[in-house]
């Protein structure tokens, strides 16, 4: 017989809700081992919402109740929403320029009286939803230019508000949407040019532009000279070496040193080119220390200094830890306040500290079984709607993961990117929650085909 009463279990991927559950409490117990002292009292401190990993614990609750409220919801409330909640998200961005508290340099947070919001963070639900919902309409044919720039403007909108409002880690975070595109028919051209750039900005890093100029030309005329056989042939081949020896060229030549010295400030110039121990060699030398922004720079510049120390001692934190850790509530560093935002981005300087390299690994291969279910999800889904979302969702955590612990051991810029579901902050929890269970709602109804 059918049932017409349905329990919230019904269809409920549990092993999801568990993990979820497990990275949270685990993030608690990161926080309280940063925070605490001897001299506390834990249930004065617990009840009074005094220190950050009992505000974490509230945020938890918000967060769970949440989570309940989303699987008793009906799967086609997601479609039915998603390009209007997608509008409320870009308008509550705006509304940060008007209404906005400047937090670290950033306006891009409201504040709510308990809470800081910080909508591009929200954003990303909307987004992903609002993707989800136009490449599962039938109508559209997504090998088509006009459908791409369409769904590339859903999900870059977003990352260009950021940016005005200084929040650029959070902006690279919506490139994590280039993943679900893929997956869905975006023509790796896109990806194989994305990929070139990045190496080529690397390399513009280590080598000097007159350097690299004279190397594309050796590469491409030695190109040219082994396949010049094939060329005879292929006139495309030759098309192609010369259009890629153009292409490297010009990105170097040009959009590097316009993008160095005109897009990004001195200080955050600076601070790209001490990732990998030389000096800027685009920085202006002849600028004034009379200039009407140098007070400015100067203090901006500073801020880099200290967020460089910053990673400095978050490597020394998470190298103290060895292979088994110090243990639990004996990190000296972590503890000792060395580390600035260790109970936010760079919380995962607790776990190497206190739980070493092994602990780290369990952690890592916790957050890559976690990401391996959720593709397990989204290959499961009838519609495209779904299966769109769970990739999104994947993509946007792979992200977050990979970038801040890349942060922590001085691999990557430091650019405020949170640890999902460990980071202090109900903001950032809120959101990854919200993710997280829409997506185990959707897997629920995966019988369902959702437009």
């Amino acid at each position: 017989m059918h049932n017409k009463n349905p329990t919230i279990s019904k269809g409920i991927d549990w092993l999801m809700v568990w993990l979820y559950a497990l990275i949270v409490l685990f993030g608690i117990v990161c926080i309280y081992s940063v925070e605490y002292k001897s001299t506390d009292n834990f249930v004065q401190t617990l009840i009074g919402f005094k220190k950050n990993y009992s505000k974490q614990l509230f945020f938890f609750a918000a967060s769970a109740i949440i989570a309940i409220f989303i699987l008793l919801t009906d799967s086609k409330l997601f479609t039915a929403t998603s390009n209007i909640s997608y509008l409320i998200g870009i308008v509550l961005i705006l509304a940060t320029f008007v209404l906005g508290k400047e937090i670290k340099g950033s306006k891009s947070w409201i504040p709510l009286g308990f809470m800081n919001l910080q909508p591009v963070e929200l954003c990303k639900i909307f987004t992903a939803l609002a993707l989800s919902k136009y490449l599962s309409m039938p109508e559209t044919d997504f090998k088509k230019p006009k459908s791409q720039m369409i769904a590339a403007a859903i999900a870059f909108t977003p990352a260009v508000l950021s940016i005005l409002q200084g929040e650029t880690g959070l902006a690279l975070v919506y490139f994590s949407f280039l993943i679900p595109m893929y997956r869905e028919g975006l023509p790796p051209g896109y990806l194989i040019a994305g990929v070139s750039m990045a190496v080529l900005l690397v390399v513009s890093l280590l080598f000097s532009t007159k350097t690299l100029l004279i190397a594309f030309a050796i590469l491409a005329a030695l190109f040219i000279y082994f396949n010049r056989r094939s060329i005879r042939r292929n006139r495309q081949l030759l098309v192609i070496i010369v259009s890629a020896w153009a292409f490297s060229s010009l990105f170097v030549g040009l959009v590097i040193p316009f993008t160095f010295k005109h897009v990004f400030k001195p200080y955050q110039a600076n601070r790209i080119f001490s990732m990998v121990g030389v000096d800027n060699p685009f920085a202006d030398k002849t600028a004034s220390l009379d200039a009407p922004n140098a007070e400015e720079q100067k203090q901006k510049q500073n801020k880099a200094d200290q967020q460089n120390y910053n990673v400095k001692q978050s490597k020394i934190a998470i190298g103290s830890g060895g292979f088994l850790g110090k243990g639990f509530l004996k990190g000296t560093q972590t503890r000792g306040d060395f580390v600035p935002e260790q109970h936010t981005d760079f919380i995962f300087t607790s776990v190497g500290e206190n739980f070493g390299f092994l602990g780290s690994g369990l952690l890592m291969f916790v957050y890559l079984f976690f990401l391996l279910r959720i593709i397990k999800l989204a290959e499961r889904q009838r519609s495209t709607f779904s299966r769109v979302y769970a990739y999104s969702v994947a993509a946007i955590m792979f992200f977050h993961i990979a970038v801040n612990i890349c942060v922590t051991i001085g691999l990557a810029p430091v650019i405020g990117i949170t640890l999902p579901l460990m980071s202090y902050g109900g903001s950032s929890l809120l959101t990854f929650t919200i993710l997280i269970f829409i997506l185990i709602k959707l897997d629920a109804d995966r019988q369902m085909v959702l437009r």
